[in-house]
């Protein structure tokens, strides 16, 4: 049995190399089945390589619409099903719930039947939760929620290491385009569910139903893959000991979670807000899908700028409080100048983002631990990133207003600086990586 006990960086090694750096970079679509010795030796030969591709970015690109698509509708909705505002809140927050709770339980699936053949399986209840809640009144609404959030969070776990595992020598470059995939569909969504309800004769049932046809396609598209790997018989050959006790862990977690939480009440919460301040559905609709549309740009910079220096402390500083700002702005500033907080929010938010997974990749010394303190900073940390959504709506329903929120904002702020500068430090997470 062979044992790597992972300590503090050495004063010798914590500057990293440039050529370093570059690999950490690509490193950033974490692999669930890191540990799966069979899957890692596996070198598939893609034959249509371009139809993989097209079937990962449609499957990417419906990882965010369950999410994003009810915002612009959630006034709607709750106005036809009677909905309280902390009702609406458990509303936003079920999904996010599910994708901590149930991101553990995708390499769990995947050992059993096989990446491929789980995330055809989840793109079916996926496009089955969006039906349920979109047509099934008020229970259907939440189950439907719940569903949803359960799928998006085991094919958000397992489709970056197939892209990864099937593409190893383009990484870097499928990083942008996995990403680039995630905010489109969020801002499709966002953007064009209240225009599609409108079409449909002011039917908010047919505006969130829509977007079951894009998970539909997507399955079709998938089916290919499904027959191409040997399935089933894993092994798993590597275990990490030691994540649950180690105080960095919990900061990675924890950033994770807080900035996750953020981005979630805007995801939920955004539309809302610019309704209450007097705008229209469709244009608080609008405004939310240019600040995810934004998010791209800042995404990809920012995890190759905050490897420039000798830590990433000063740039999770610096970005979030530019989601501050820019939260402070939209539901403060005068409305005239919206546009401009909103694009200010969408960069920080981005950048938030793709740091906190650059952290999990520079706090790890191999693959096996990164694999692991993913999951570990998915599963506690979303579980605690939809208190956010849901505490919104708990300070709406008691205050009647949306002017308190900032201290909901402020407090969640803080917490992710102060846990981002503990994360940010040139350390790696003290564990035992141990070949089993």
């Amino acid at each position: 049995m062979n044992l790597e006990t992972e300590n503090s960086m050495s004063s010798s090694d914590s500057n990293f190399t440039q050529p370093k750096r570059t690999a950490e970079l690509e490193e950033l679509l974490i692999d669930a089945e890191a540990d799966d010795e069979q899957v890692q030796q596996r070198h598939p030969i893609l034959r249509r390589p371009w139809l993989l591709l097209l079937g990962l970015i449609l499957v990417a690109l419906n990882l965010r619409p369950a999410l994003s698509s009810m915002a612009p509708m959630l006034g709607e909705v709750s106005k036809t099903l009677g909905l309280s505002a902390a009702q609406a809140g458990l509303l936003t927050t079920l999904p996010v719930l599910c994708l901590g709770l149930f991101a553990p339980l995708a390499p769990v699936l995947a050992r059993r039947f096989g990446a491929e053949r789980v995330v055809l399986g989840i793109l079916l209840t996926l496009a089955g939760g969006i039906i349920l809640r979109s047509s099934f009144g008020e229970i259907g609404l939440f189950a439907g929620s719940v569903l949803a959030g359960a799928s998006i969070g085991v094919i958000g776990v397992l489709l970056p290491g197939i892209v990864k595992r099937d593409f190893p020598k383009q990484a870097g470059t499928m990083t942008g385009v996995y990403t680039m995939a995630l905010c489109l569909g969020a801002a499709m969504a966002a953007g064009a569910t209240v225009p599609l309800s409108e079409h449909f004769d002011q039917s908010w049932a047919m505006g969130l139903g829509f977007w079951v046809l894009p998970a539909l396609v997507a399955a079709i598209f998938w089916l290919p893959q499904v027959g191409g790997h040997k399935q089933g018989a894993h092994n798993v050959a590597y275990r990490v000991r030691g994540l649950l006790r180690d105080p960095l862990a919990w900061q990675v977690t924890l950033y994770m979670g807080l900035q996750s939480s953020l981005a979630y009440i805007v995801f939920g919460w955004l539309p809302s807000i610019l309704i209450g301040r007097g705008l229209t559905p469709v244009q608080a609709g609008l405004v939310l899908s240019g600040s995810v549309i934004v998010q791209l740009a800042s995404s990809l910079a920012a995890p190759w700028l905050a490897t420039r220096g000798k830590d990433q402390r000063l740039a999770i500083v610096v970005v979030m409080l530019m989601t501050l700002g820019g939260l402070f702005g939209c539901l403060y500033a005068p409305i005239e100048g919206l546009w401009g907080w909103a694009i200010l929010l969408g960069l920080g938010q981005g950048a938030t983002f793709s740091l906190a997974l650059t952290l999990i990749v520079l706090r790890s010394r191999d693959s096996h631990v990164a694999a692991n303190l993913s999951s570990m900073a998915q599963g506690f940390g979303y579980t605690l990133a939809s208190m956010g959504p849901f505490a919104v709506g708990i300070v709406h329903d008691w205050t009647g207003g949306w002017t308190a929120l900032g201290w909901i904002f402020g407090v969640i702020g803080l917490g992710a600086i102060v846990a981002g500068l503990g994360a940010g430090r040139s350390l790696y997470v003290q564990v035992v990586s141990e070949k089993v």
